[in-house]
């Protein structure tokens, strides 16, 4: 199918574009990109007033199948994923039995072709059954499909096991995704350590918990010289120690959510348990910080460590919930409105953090929409404002703490591999783009 986007503005900071063209899709690659293209038997689609991007990758998610498909399974996870403008999505190993092995592997992407919409791809165990004990074997995993590893959830407890993963994935050119805290420290925290938590009585986690191991793993990855990326880091220590790496020239990235851009401890009051995550909402400084990190170039990439729990886990004492929110269809909207049309960023350097760069790290066709790359497209309303009703959620869970925030940009489509795969029904001139909503 030949697909023409007519009269949009593109923005692809992998090629410098930023401004009016169209944009040619014909089977699943790009054709062309440029001014009046002729449609040459494509569907054209009217996409002025619309932003055209490369697919949106999000590098870090939960899609707890196999094994806890009461919370996501692969199918409901890819579906909240397009209709949040994500072409791909990137899942941790935390499932059950965890994904160590092949065949774990193998189960999710056969999952994932079932379901037909984003892109999924796997991140394996650095270790077996993720218990910082033995490596898991990285060169299986990679062979099967996976493009990263990591113990998300579970940090790299030693300093050797911690190298060895990097020497060891480093030979097959995978990065090590790393959940960074000290678990000494966070004991048996459930909130930032700081007023707000002891004002309420709940059990802190400091802010170096975070910060000591970030530290760690950029001097490993400076002695191995293999390439480290730092989770949800959340932290201006954590920070530091990055930007400190990248000087001395260290292969380190990592990755900022927009929970820990858009909210700080402050929403502790009243002990909802949707604002528990880890690593956990932290100051408005360490906040200041990030934003600062988006705008200088140190955070590298948005990702939403989309986490769905069931409601009934969800809804008991703070102390007992589980960590985690869900992020996938708030992620963009969030980050518009309250990165873009706040003045913190530039649409270019919004894309560059939601697709250029997450493609670059985890080594994924996409982040560009130069001719001949995969067809996988996000489009956006940056004007549209829309009301967050989490009762619409393509996602299982609802475990969300922005039910309810008016925000101003949507998704208006997501194409991937040339075929619509989500329309927003709520975007005026959406319609035009066609395909079903949330399905190929």
């Amino acid at each position: 199918m030949k697909l023409l986007l007519k009269g949009g503005r593109v923005v692809d900071p992998a090629q410098g574009l930023d401004g009016t063209a169209d944009v040619l899709i014909d089977g699943g690659t790009i054709a062309a990109v440029g001014p009046a293209l002729p449609p040459g038997g494509a569907r054209v689609v009217d996409a002025a007033g619309f932003v055209v991007c490369p697919g949106f990758i999000d590098m870090h998610v939960h899609l707890r199948e196999p094994g806890q498909e009461h919370k996501e399974t692969i199918a409901t996870g890819v579906a909240a994923a397009v209709a949040g403008g994500f072409t791909a999505v990137a899942c941790m190993p935390n499932t059950s039995p965890i994904n160590d092995s092949a065949g774990i592997t193998e189960y999710i992407l056969k999952k994932a072709g079932e379901a037909g919409l984003a892109r999924v791809y796997p991140i394996g165990a650095v270790s077996r059954g993720s218990q910082g004990e033995q490596l898991a074997d990285i060169g299986e995993l990679k062979q099967a499909g996976c493009v990263a590893v990591s113990d998300d959830g579970r940090p790299v407890a030693t300093a050797l096991l911690m190298r060895r993963a990097l020497e060891y994935a480093g030979m097959f050119g995978m990065p090590v995704i790393d959940h960074c805290e000290d678990a000494s420290l966070k004991g048996e925290g459930v909130a930032h350590e700081g007023f707000h938590a002891s004002a309420l009585g709940l059990r802190g986690i400091p802010a170096a918990a975070e910060a000591l191991m970030v530290e760690r793993d950029v001097t490993l990855a400076e002695l191995t010289g293999a390439r480290v990326h730092i989770a949800h880091l959340s932290v201006r220590g954590s920070l530091r120690a990055v930007r400190a790496g990248k000087a001395r020239g260290v292969p380190v990235t990592c990755e900022v959510t927009p929970h820990h851009l858009v909210l700080t401890d402050e929403a502790l009051a009243g002990y909802d348990t949707n604002v528990k995550m880890n690593p956990p909402l932290r100051e408005a400084a360490d906040r200041d910080a990030l934003i600062e990190g988006l705008t200088d170039g140190s955070v590298d990439a948005i990702a939403t460590d989309h986490a769905p729990h069931h409601a009934d886990e969800k809804r008991v004492e703070f102390d007992h919930a589980p960590f985690g929110i869900i992020g996938l269809e708030t992620a963009v909207p969030l980050a518009l409105d309250r990165l873009v049309h706040a003045g913190h960023i530039g649409l270019p350097r919004l894309v560059e953090l939601l697709s250029a760069n997450p493609a670059r790290i985890l080594g994924v066709a996409g982040g560009t929409l130069a001719p001949g790359s995969a067809a996988d497209v996000t489009v956006l309303a940056p004007d549209h404002t829309a009301t967050v009703d989490l009762s619409r959620s393509r996602s299982l869970s609802r475990n969300s703490p922005f039910g309810g925030w008016s925000l101003r940009g949507a998704v208006a489509a997501t194409i991937v591999g040339g075929q619509v795969c989500y329309v927003n029904p709520d975007v005026s001139g959406a319609n035009g783009f066609g395909g079903k909503e949330g399905t190929r």
